[in-house]
């Protein structure tokens, strides 16, 4: 009965090995952390500069990239199923396409504006 007992508790940790914890070093942590610090920094300092139409673009990019490392290394995804970062990127994606769009028609109407 007892080799039965062992025999389940193996297939059960095989069932999951999918889902395994990747634990990273501190010093890794330290240094996502200190990046964020610094594009925290920057997302300051590029705020006092004017970039036109492209003001969202850059504030984004920078946003974007600290998302990415908060995803990637404190929410585990750089080391779980690559299903799910493809589903993230897609979904960043489509926001951006989304944005590009309402973006266009806001730049049409104030051009449309401009000319009545």
């Amino acid at each position: 009965m007892s080799s039965s007992h062992s025999h389940k508790h193996t297939d059960h940790s095989h069932s999951h090995e999918a889902g395994e914890h990747h634990i990273l070093p501190f010093d890794v942590y330290l240094k996502v952390f200190a990046a964020l610090i610094v594009l925290t920094v920057l997302t300051v300092w590029v705020a006092q500069f004017h970039f036109g139409a492209f003001n969202g673009v850059v504030a984004m990019g920078i946003a974007t990239l600290k998302a990415s490392l908060v995803g990637m290394y404190f929410m585990h995804l750089k080391h779980d199923n690559k299903l799910y970062s493809t589903i993230l990127v897609g979904s960043v994606g489509f926001l951006i396409l989304f944005w590009f769009f309402t973006f266009f028609d806001f730049v049409t109407r104030v051009a449309e504006k401009s000319t009545l």
